[in-house]
């Protein structure tokens, strides 16, 4: 169970304090502290409570699970795969109420400062259970017995074949270990063979009645999301669409274009005024139900990569759609 240690060795890391009200945009905090000390490993991504709609949780991840709370109450048990700093599982433990967490992630000292994270800000109006390992997505939760009604996943868009030229980078996001696992053509030439592999890896770790949440940018149709649950034994829906600008182009957007010229993709963006057009008024419970409707809408606007980098180059606003993808038991 959970309590708050003070004898416990604080873990390397750059410290952060974030008002939680503000960052989750949800009050009264119940659940949590009202406000996170934590500490971000080297190798973790940054949280951004100065700017909330720059940081992912908070635009995609929290309004998705406002929506699962609407729609069947409280969740007991969520887990996170690639949770970074942690706060997706403090997040989950507060608009959810989950009592039960999983948490894994690629290095040791990433999972050490975030288990700290989580057990050092959970509130005093309950216990948790909390379960935290490095490791190969899932695999570090397997022997503890463990079903969770909801799993999420935010992983990074990657073909296999990349995987040892990324070992170094400094972000855990990007490092990909050899895989012997084989993965439907379609997945990797989308980018999607991680979320593949972690979606057959959930059907071990699901509840009965329990669902995976992909958050992915994948700048890809939505038709290929859907085939990815379907030929992982899972049944797709979409819990939102939404999109936002693309962030540090001048790096991302030469990369995309690369990985076409290689043969992969393509990968679509779209100029942001047609997206801020397409989506203006639809809520975010909307954008779920109608994402195939809006994605054909949008369908005249968009472009490849290297489309999508010469017009960036020339001044233009560029944007992809982000879809929240719900894979759940047959």
């Amino acid at each position: 169970m959970a309590s708050q240690n003070t004898a416990t060795p604080v873990p390397k890391g750059t410290p952060l304090t974030i008002d939680v009200a503000s960052y989750l945009g949800t009050k009264p905090i119940r659940y949590v502290k009202p406000e996170w000390r934590i500490i971000v490993a080297d190798r973790a991504s940054i949280p951004n409570p100065e700017n909330p709609l720059a940081d992912w949780l908070p635009t995609v991840v929290v309004p998705a699970l406002k929506l699962i709370v609407e729609d069947r109450g409280p969740v007991k048990s969520f887990a996170s795969i690639g949770t970074g700093a942690g706060v997706d599982i403090l997040a989950g433990i507060e608009i959810l109420g989950a009592t039960v967490v999983g948490a894994t992630d690629v290095f040791p000292d990433v999972t050490t400062a975030a288990e700290w994270n989580i057990r050092q800000n959970i509130g005093d109006a309950r216990p948790v259970e909390v379960h935290v390992n490095h490791g190969d997505l899932l695999t570090p939760l397997r022997g503890r017995g463990l079903g969770f009604e909801v799993i999420y996943e935010n992983l990074p868009n990657i073909p296999l074949a990349d995987a040892s030229a990324l070992e170094e980078k400094r972000n855990s996001a990007y490092f990909v270990p050899p895989r012997a696992e084989k993965v439907p053509q379609f997945a990797n030439d989308q980018l999607l063979a991680l979320h593949y592999i972690a979606l057959r890896q959930s059907l071990e770790f699901l509840s009965a009645d329990g669902f995976v949440i992909s958050t992915l940018g994948g700048r890809i149709p939505l038709e290929y999301l859907s085939r990815l649950a379907v030929e992982s034994g899972l049944v797709p829906s979409f819990l939102s669409y939404s999109w936002k600008i693309q962030a540090e182009g001048e790096a991302v957007l030469p990369s995309y274009a690369e990985l076409e010229a290689q043969g992969l993709g393509p990968f679509y963006y779209y100029p942001a005024d047609a997206l801020e057009k397409t989506f203006h008024g639809v809520s975010t419970r909307d954008s779920g139900l109608r994402a195939l409707e809006l994605e054909k809408e949008l369908l005249p606007h968009r472009v490849t990569a290297k489309q999508a980098w010469n017009v960036y180059q020339q001044g233009q606003r560029i944007g992809h759609t982000v879809a929240v993808l719900k894979s759940a038991r047959r």
